[in-house]
């Protein structure tokens, strides 16, 4: 009974977006002073250039992307966009097609080969970084660089736009430090994980697996491997 709850509730939420995504259409041509005639014509020289007739949209068929929320054809949809002036991907975005998080849904496949990609920056994804940090900031020094952040901003960057970075803490390594390399070379960004601050003396099989912790003392800070040992705390640096 819950599935057939949760199936219907789901029709009826697409059928409102289509709807809704028509009624935007309508209104735009609308306001254009554009009949339907005017718009079947339009569309049918952009079929012609094209020299296919997917791109044509009849006037029964526009009159029902309007009225009764049918979903158009990529090819239909070019069209009125093209008539109207508007952006595609605004319109897809109508249609609750967000072309922001198309790197971002690639994820859902896991590709066992090496391969390119080719999406571009488009939509309105942003991600936080920041802009500006203290002026004191020493870069061959190992900092708590999240302390020295004075100003976080926005970039369009969609590739990164579920992360929350500014959530996160980072650390730079001091270009002077060698304390890990060549596991983490001087000058190098690390996310620091805040909720593990529990010091573990096995359970790794290589120094990749074994944890890297960040660490603060009385003359600065640390980042290396650490062993707890008869209530101490040892420093272990990369050999």
């Amino acid at each position: 009974m819950a599935f057939a709850t949760s199936g219907r509730t789901d029709g009826i939420a697409r059928t409102s977006i289509m709807e809704e995504a028509g009624q935007k259409l309508k209104r735009v041509r609308e306001r254009l002073n554009l009949r339907f005639r005017d718009v079947e014509e339009a569309s049918g020289k952009i079929a012609a250039t094209h020299k296919n007739d997917e791109f044509t949209v009849a006037l029964s068929r526009l009159a029902d992307i309007e009225n009764k929320g049918t979903l158009p054809s990529v090819y239909r949809l070019y069209s009125l966009s093209a008539i109207y002036g508007l952006d595609l991907t605004e319109v897809l975005g109508w249609y609750g097609i967000s072309v922001a998080e198309l790197p971002t849904d690639s994820h859902s496949m896991e590709h066992p080969s090496t391969h390119p990609v080719s999406f571009q920056t488009v939509g309105d994804g942003q991600v936080q970084i920041p802009f500006s940090f203290d002026p004191g900031l020493d870069h061959t020094k190992t900092v708590f660089l999240s302390r020295m952040i004075q100003k976080w901003g926005k970039l369009p960057l969609m590739m990164l736009n579920r992360i929350d970075l500014k959530g996160l803490r980072y650390g730079m390594i001091g270009t002077e430090d060698w304390s890990m390399y060549p596991l983490i070379p001087p000058g190098s960004l690390v996310v620091i994980d805040d909720t593990r601050r529990r010091i573990v003396n096995s359970g790794w099989t290589t120094e990749f697996e074994r944890p890297i912790y960040f660490l603060e003392h009385r003359n600065g800070y640390a980042c290396g491997w650490c062993i707890l040992r008869d209530k101490q705390l040892i420093f272990h640096p990369h050999p």
